[in-house]
């Protein structure tokens, strides 16, 4: 009650000061502070004054990225807007052609929320139930990972290496699938591709299949429950690959401790975490690819910031593969190894 009677206090106040003359800067200040105090009250107090209040799309959106920018949370806006969108039924395009639209109280309640989790950290995407990845909308929840824009890399280089083979069909897999995206990108930009996408978590599986089902790709992907290699059946399901590919859990133990908190404290570990040195699914990929492979297949892993050399031993070790190449990405990272099978 004390923070209601010191809000309406203010509120007071600064009505007031609007019958007496005033520096235009000093008054613009402070009415950008109300606005702020009025922001993060509403929040905290849901059920004050709200059917008073006149909540179009436009305020809401400007306060709602106040609101997120005083907690630091990256890309307020973009947030915000995604936030927003979901919560009246609108593409974020259409927020800024419905600007006057007022929005009503049920749906602020949901806002209010969302924007509550959000400002602790919780990703958007989660929030939302999906994200943006190789352009396409892929539903993800807490029992996967969110598609992360590095690994559209893989992707890249995934289409490219399939359209300069022969044509007809061509056989990938695609191990830790988790949301299945990288399975769906594939499968949406060549056509020709038949993929077997394999997890561990049946959950995370569930989510792959909502999100093959959306795009329509059932008849190219085939999802399978099981450990890395271990659910694909030779001769059953395909004999050989044409190509692998993985975005596997390559956090080490020292890295795990200094994640973000949005990342640590609500992504599932097990798609994070491998090991001390983070290569633990490395070695076991590794160890069994190339009896997976044709002859002219390629390997073609995800690798944290500065595993490339690590990997890259791990390959030549085996005797198995040549042309082993590291590739970093748009931050000068390493991100990507790509190894082919030696013919026989």
């Amino acid at each position: 009650m004390m923070q209601i009677v010191y809000l309406q206090s203010i509120m007071k106040n600064n009505a007031d000061m609007g019958h007496e003359k005033t520096n235009p800067k000093q008054t613009q200040f402070q009415n950008r502070n109300l606005s702020k105090l009025f922001l993060a009250f509403t929040f905290q107090y849901p059920g004050y004054n709200l059917p008073m209040q006149n909540w179009t799309i436009q305020k809401l959106l400007n306060w709602v990225t106040e609101y997120l920018t005083g907690k630091g949370i990256e890309s307020p806006r973009l947030s915000a807007e995604l936030l927003l969108s979901h919560t009246v039924g609108l593409k974020r395009i259409e927020l800024y052609t419905q600007f006057d639209k007022p929005v009503p109280p049920e749906q602020l309640e949901q806002l209010r929320d969302l924007v509550k989790r959000a400002g602790q950290n919780e990703p958007i995407a989660y929030l939302v139930g999906r994200t943006e990845f190789y352009s396409l909308q892929i539903n993800v929840t807490p029992d996967c990972m969110v598609p992360r824009p590095e690994t559209e890399l893989l992707v890249e280089r995934a289409i490219e290496f399939l359209r300069t083979r022969r044509t007809g069909t061509q056989y990938v897999c695609d191990l830790c699938t988790g949301s299945g995206c990288i399975a769906v990108a594939i499968a949406e930009n060549f056509s020709d591709a038949r993929i077997i996408a394999t997890d561990i978590c049946d959950a995370a599986l569930a989510v792959a299949a909502g999100n093959v089902k959306k795009h329509q790709l059932s008849d190219r992907i085939n999802l399978l429950c099981g450990d890395l290699f271990d659910p694909v059946i030779s001769g059953l399901d395909v004999n050989e690959f044409d190509l692998i590919v993985s975005n596997p859990p390559y956090v080490s133990t020292a890295e795990y401790e200094k994640l973000d908190k949005n990342v640590k404290d609500y992504e599932p570990k097990k798609a994070l975490f491998a090991g001390v040195n983070g290569l633990d699914i490395y070695y076991r990929v590794i160890e069994k690819a190339g009896q997976f492979l044709k002859p002219d297949g390629l390997l073609m892993l995800e690798i944290g910031y500065a595993q490339g050399r690590a990997v890259k031993e791990l390959l030549e070790q085996t005797g198995e593969f040549s042309e082993i190449k590291i590739e970093k990405d748009f931050h000068n990272n390493d991100r990507i190894v790509t190894a082919a099978k030696i013919s026989a």
